[in-house]
């Protein structure tokens, strides 16, 4: 299974550079480009979700993580943070914020999040496929 790694700045614009090194690995793979739309959007809005509402002492640093399995391809965000994403409730149409989760669910398959395995921090990962979201 084909797989991709990296450690990015906790940085506004890392969600930028993760979308570059996905679109990359997408076009490696045959038919990984039907998963770029969604998927770019999804990792976007992970990675800034790491960037914006982890608290973690400076310096701290994300990873993201992509891998193929048959042909979903599992997207995960590693941070440092130990709380656990919630979805907002509804945005106003004014707000410029708040809908981030609200995309991820909408355009994954599946979605969730676990502790890292390393012991500090968390993973949110979701689930594209070719037939787009759960709803």
């Amino acid at each position: 299974m084909p797989a991709f790694e990296a450690r990015l700045a906790r940085h506004r614009r890392s969600a930028t550079v993760a979308r570059s090194h996905l679109r990359d690995f997408l076009q490696s793979i045959p038919g990984g480009t039907a998963l770029m739309g969604d998927g770019q959007l999804v990792l976007g809005e992970l990675v800034a979700n790491a960037v914006v509402h982890a608290r973690v002492s400076p310096g701290r640093e994300i990873a993201v993580r992509f891998e193929m399995a048959c042909d979903q391809l599992r997207i995960e965000v590693h941070d440092a943070s130990s709380e656990k994403p919630a979805i907002r409730c509804a945005a106003d149409p004014g707000d410029v914020s708040g809908r981030g989760l609200h995309l991820v669910e909408a355009l994954s398959l599946e979605w969730g999040f676990e502790p890292s395995p390393e012991g500090v921090g968390k993973i949110v990962w979701a689930l594209v496929g070719p037939e787009g979201g759960v709803e």
